[in-house]
């Protein structure tokens, strides 16, 4: 399958769909009538406003916001300074003929994820039907970080299409027809999962399912239905393991590296769903400075100097009955931009600010990083930390001694 923005790839062909829907409708000439309420599925159906929670002076993302009706809603009737983004410049363009004027309204052409890496965090985001059309594996981690910690995300889903046809648990997009007004229709690729994937993939990002509405048709011969989730970033980061089997013989003592700058903090994406610094597993006859910056060669592509690592201390827990040891080293220098390596199992590196990281952070990871700067808000599994001596010119802010 070709990455979901490749040309020809799901997201793509779907992108270039809403753009001709766009067009269509711009052709015609179509008004819709102002919002009276937020409807997740079928006119007058689902939750009512209550559910996104309290609105008034607070950031909302309204995440593929088509014409901007229900964006412009929340500005006029609950006082919210509001993000209206959608991927389509037909949609943005008829958006802004209409409320390109109303102040607390910002009409923004993005991709959502590269919206959400950009942005600073909201304190509510909202997508109406909008969110099946992303590839969930981008999109949710982009949503995690994307919310103020306690913040809420509120998005309905298609269940049932009109042909009768319900969710899958694979997460692979499947065709569905968009049908235009007055005649014409188009093909798009949708991610139409069950309300169980969706929250087994919603938790492995760190965020927490508080409920689930359904929305059917009021009209009895149609199957049609959509799922609607309220969700909320908890307060404090996660951190989890990345299995349940414990570590295998000879791997159950690792360096975790720091790497800190400007841009913020270092952490890839483990192919099990965990955010985690580079690092890995110790080799015989290898020295700690070694073994951080061999990792962070193989796992990133960056280059270092052992004489440029300070090492923290050791951490030392149990993993399933096994005596795990993980030494935290922080990164001085290093030279090169971080990319994905073939073969590792980590990767989608970026830089993330420490009032941000995502939740799910590797617990290996999370101890690394909270012996480093005690002061940071993530819950992890309790390891006993004995710090190193920290002289010369590795010893900074946030060392332990």
């Amino acid at each position: 399958m070709p990455h979901p923005l490749a040309p020809g790839g799901p997201e793509s062909v779907n992108a270039a769909v809403w753009q001709d829907y766009a067009a269509h409708h711009l052709r015609r000439g179509t008004v819709l009538a102002e919002a009276e309420r937020i409807d997740w599925g079928f006119p007058g159906a689902g939750p009512d406003e209550a559910f996104l929670g309290e609105l008034r002076g607070r950031r909302v993302l309204d995440l593929g916001c088509g014409t901007g009706r229900y964006a412009a809603r929340l500005v006029r009737a609950h006082g919210a300074t509001v993000d209206a983004v959608d991927s389509a410049p037909g949609q943005i363009e008829r958006a802004r003929a209409r409320y390109g004027s109303l102040p607390g309204l910002r009409l923004v052409h993005a991709d959502a994820v590269d919206h959400l890496r950009a942005a600073e965090p909201y304190d509510v985001i909202l997508s109406v039907n909008a969110v099946p059309y992303v590839d969930p594996r981008r999109l949710l981690p982009a949503l995690a970080t994307g919310l103020v910690p306690g913040g809420t995300l509120c998005f309905s889903v298609l269940h049932t299409d009109s042909l009768g046809h319900g969710p899958v648990s694979d997460v692979t997009p499947r065709p569905e027809t968009l049908r235009f007004a007055g005649g014409g229709e188009a093909t798009v690729r949708m991610w139409v999962l069950t309300p169980e994937r969706w929250t087994e993939l919603l938790t492995d990002h760190g965020l927490h399912v508080e409920r689930i509405e359904t929305v059917t048709s009021p009209d009895a011969g149609n199957p049609a239905s959509y799922r609607v989730f309220r969700v909320r970033r908890p307060p404090r980061v996660s951190a989890r393991p990345r299995t349940a089997l414990p570590p295998v013989a000879g791997a159950a003592l690792g360096v975790g590296a720091i790497l800190y700058g400007p841009r913020g903090l270092l952490l890839g994406r483990h192919r099990r769903g965990t955010w985690e610094l580079p690092g890995g597993t110790v080799e015989l006859g290898e020295a700690l400075e070694e073994t951080a910056v061999r990792e962070v060669r193989e796992e990133t592509g960056l280059s270092a100097d052992p004489s440029d690592v300070r090492l923290l201390g050791t951490l030392v827990d149990r993993a399933e009955g096994v005596v795990r040891m993980t030494v935290g080293a922080v990164l001085t220098r290093w030279r090169g931009e971080p990319a994905d390596q073939p073969g590792e199992s980590v990767g989608d590196w970026r830089w993330y600010p420490l009032d941000r990281l995502p939740p799910s952070l590797f617990v290996c990871s999370a101890q690394v990083l909270t012996a480093w700067r005690p002061d940071l808000p993530i819950d992890h599994a309790p390891a006993h930390f004995t710090p190193y001596a920290t002289t010369g010119p590795g010893s900074g802010p946030g060392a332990r001694g």
